[in-house]
């Protein structure tokens, strides 16, 4: 290669750096202390990435005696684990309104019971007929024992509370063991409107 080449002008070469010079690690910052600060320790609340600086004997040392929360009541303690659980940021209540969280829970709606809807404008109203509309009851949505249950007492799924009380008083004297001289068959039929009657009773129909 020609050395007076327009080529050889452009060849850089990287420039060899010199070895800086060693930072002597800082000194030991507990009072009196000459060694080498070569550990780490945290300044406190409120300075969270700060550290001091001591030896392996002192950092001992004020490991021992830290207390984060120095300074704080036991009020303020558990305030601070509380809102820890979250990262210290502002929560809600999640897929629940202010009615939502007054209204009854669905568990505690009974099958066999009407359902309450709002009636901003009257048109069917709890009462003593008020209101401008027809007074209507929800229809009951009746489960497969429910629906047994009203089959075996002879009933229809629109039975009214006396109605029901009124049929199993009725079936009670008749299928009774006493009134039918130890016959078994009317004596498992005693057993089965009693089954009826109390499931029934225990969903709210009567």
């Amino acid at each position: 290669m020609r050395l007076d080449s327009k080529y050889f002008d452009r060849i850089r070469t990287r420039r060899k750096r010199e070895p800086e010079a060693e930072q002597a690690p800082p000194t030991c910052q507990w009072d009196g202390c000459d060694k080498k600060g070569t550990h780490r320790a945290p300044v406190g609340r409120n300075a969270e990435g700060q550290f001091f600086l001591f030896c392996f004997e002192h950092v001992k040392d004020y490991n021992k005696g830290y207390n984060y929360f120095s300074g704080l009541s036991d009020g303020e303690i558990a305030r601070y684990q509380k809102e820890a659980i979250t990262g210290h940021r502002p929560t809600w209540t999640v897929g629940v309104n202010k009615s939502a969280r007054n209204s009854p829970l669905q568990s505690d709606i009974r099958s066999g019971s009407y359902s309450r809807v709002r009636d901003p404008f009257g048109f069917v109203k709890d009462g003593q007929g008020q209101g401008r509309g027809p007074r209507f009851p929800q229809e009951r949505k009746l489960k497969t024992l429910e629906a047994k249950a009203f089959d075996t007492m002879g009933l229809a799924a629109n039975a009214t509370s006396a109605e029901i009380k009124s049929r199993y008083k009725e079936l009670v004297k008749k299928h009774h063991p006493d009134a039918n001289g130890g016959d078994r068959g009317s004596e498992e039929r005693f057993r089965a409107v009693i089954q009826a009657y109390q499931l029934l009773k225990q969903n709210g129909f009567c």
